[in-house]
Formats: structure tokens, sequence, C-alpha cells
């Protein structure tokens, strides 16, 4: 960047940060915007629900049903009510107090001790697909735990045809918390990256600030850099934030290179602050630069970055789309090096796509702001 006056972008920069101090939004969003979002997603967001609420009909007071019973009122995935009838139980579940319905019926424990198939009626709330699926798998691992009890107690055999022998890499506990957390990195780092920087010159254009910037010899490789400067330091203060927060509040693991992670972190970064010009560039109203930011950058990494949802799982169109959402790579880098550690052949594709996406949009953010700013 040739012809760069030091004096004028120093200068530049001190006008950025005292703006800075001054606006309590940039503040609240880069400082204080990570914590609330880690502490809300760190204890109010699991993907494995817990306290289900079911409902227990059971037409026969015996030994083994009140064993059963106690086993899914011991669990701390379900919480139970006893109804008296199917009717009861499936006035509960229209009405959105419960999510499952267990019936067991009165001949169930003649038909266990003559060593015959003792049907359980399983009954689902099914508006949410996928929790009905889990508390399904939820039910049956209770039942079958409680069925291997009970012909142990009896002196039966009990033989399932399969045994599956589960080993779970990376995050042995499977909680979802770990995976979320390194992701939610992505969120935060978008969030002051393109959110706030997407509102920097639009805001300048309505303030008319802009005209008497344009009346300055400041080039427009000074203003993107004056720009850059100061939100990459506090995008960099919110990633500290929230990595600190990650490892000793919710203990996360961070079996990778914690400079890698800040050196990958720094590129996404600045990738962010380069489309958040590149928009704010191209509106010269706040409403519609943060409406911009808002489709273009915080939607895509929400639902299309692998933080929410497995990308797998959606149509072939979705994943095209998905590819050139930077987001997406830096959640792959995030989750790797705080759950696997450096495994090079994930993170360096990944970290060379983000180099290139950097690049890209900051050039463009410097067009963009060539045309706006004499040369």
């Amino acid at each position: 960047m040739a012809g760069i006056s030091y004096i004028r972008l120093r200068g530049f920069i001190r006008k950025e940060v005292l703006q800075i101090r001054r606006d309590p939004s940039s503040l609240l969003l880069g400082i204080v915007m990570p914590v609330i979002l880690l502490l809300i997603f760190g204890y109010g967001v699991s993907l494995e629900p817990t306290n289900v609420p079911i409902a227990l009909v059971i037409d026969e007071a015996s030994p083994a049903t009140q064993e059963l019973k106690a086993r899914f009122q011991l669990s701390r995935y379900f919480r139970p009510v006893t109804v008296h009838s199917i009717p009861e139980a499936v006035l509960l579940m229209e009405s959105n107090h419960v999510d499952g319905i267990v019936h067991i019926r009165s001949n169930f424990s003649s038909l266990m001790e003559a060593g015959e198939e003792a049907p359980i009626q399983l009954i689902l709330n099914g508006i949410d697909a996928n929790r009905a699926r889990i508390v399904e798998g939820y039910i049956q691992n209770a039942i079958g735990m409680w069925s291997e009890r009970f012909a142990l107690q009896t002196g039966r055999s009990y033989a399932p045809p399969v045994v599956i022998e589960p080993r779970i890499w990376f995050n042995a506990a499977a909680n979802s918390t770990y995976s979320l957390i390194p992701g939610l990195l992505t969120l935060i780092m978008t969030l002051i990256g393109t959110q706030l920087t997407a509102l920097v010159i639009a805001r300048e254009w309505e303030r008319g600030t802009m005209e008497a910037l344009l009346s300055t010899p400041i080039s427009s490789d000074e203003i993107l850099l004056g720009k850059l400067v100061p939100y990459y330091v506090l995008g960099m203060i919110g990633m500290a934030l929230s990595i600190i927060l990650g490892v000793f509040l919710f203990e996360v693991p961070l079996r990778g290179s914690l400079f890698v992670l800040v050196l990958l972190g720094s590129i996404f970064l600045i990738a962010s602050l380069g489309l958040g010009l590149f928009i704010s560039s191209a509106a010269r109203i706040q409403f519609v630069a943060a409406m911009g930011s808002v489709l273009s950058a915080f939607l895509p990494a929400f639902f299309l970055s692998g933080l929410m949802f497995d990308l797998k799982s959606t149509p072939e169109a979705i994943q095209y789309i998905s590819t050139i959402i930077p987001a997406k790579y830096f959640v792959t880098i995030t989750q790797t090096l705080f759950l696997a550690g450096n495994v090079w052949s994930v993170l360096l594709p990944a970290s060379l796509v983000l180099l290139v996406m950097c690049v890209v949009l900051v050039v463009a953010a410097r067009k963009k702001l060539g045309r706006r700013l004499p040369q």
C-alpha cells in the first residue's frame, strides 16, 4: 500500500478509538455481548433433552412395574407423572404438558413371568421429530436396562442379538456444550466483525462526517486500515474473553495450539471486517447496512456453518451454498482445535479457503471504498 502516511493513519486510528469509546453500543457488542452469548449457550442451550415430561399409565401394580416406574423417576432424563388412564394421558399430551406416554397393560407381569413378549405402548409427540427420536431412544434404553436387570433377578437368560460397545472420540461425555462453545466463537466474531463494522461508514454518511473526511488528504488505504485496526483489536478482545470463559468456566478442553487458534481467528476476523466494510461502503443508511450484515453474515453463520445443524443432512444445494460461507470453515477449525487437537489434515484445507476468502473480502472492501473516495 504505497502512499500511506503513518502520521495521518495514526491520527485516524486515534479518532476511531475515541469514537468507539464514546459509543456504548460498540463496547456492548464487542465485549458484553460475547459474555452474554456464552452464558446463554453454555447454560441455557443443550442438544440433549433432560427432564423430559412423560405420562406413565400403569394398569397393574406389581413389583416389576413399580421397579420400572422407579427407573423413570430416578433418571435425570425424565420427569414422569403417573396417570390412571390413556384418555387422561392423551389430554396431557394434547395440552403440551407431556412429550410422551408409556402405557403398561394389566397383563404385563404375567406375560413376563411366563417368558413371553410383554409389549409396552409408547406414544410420542412428533411435532419436533428430532426430539421425538431422542426421547424414543431414551425410553428404549431405560426399558432395555430394566429388562436386563429383571432377567438377572429371575434367573432367566438375557441375550440381545447385538451388543454395541460404544467408544466416543474427542468428546467422551457426549456433552453438546463442548461443541457449542467452540462454534460460538464463530458467531461472536461474526457479530463483532460484520455487524459492528457494517454500521461504521453508513453512520459516517448519515451524520455527515464522511463529507468532512473526503475533504482531507487521507487516502482510501488509510481509511481502510483506520477502520480495520480498532475493530480488529476489539474483536480479538472478544475472542480472548470467549476462550477464557469457555476453558475455565465451562471446562471445554483446548487440545490444540492456542497460537494456531489465535492466528486462524485473526484471519477469520479480518475476513468478517472486510465483509462489514464492504456492506457499509455500499449502503449509506445504517438500517440497510444492519439488515445486509444480518442476511449476509449472521444468519448464514448460524444456520449454514454447522454450528447448530449437521450440514451433511441437508440437501446438496444447501451444502454447495455453505461452501461460500467463511463461518463454516472457522467452525470446523475451532471444534477441531478444541476437541481433537492439531489435526492438520482438517485444519490446513479449511485455513487455506479461509485465507483466500479473507483476501477477496478485504480487496472488495478496498475497491468499494476507492469508488467513493478520491485516490
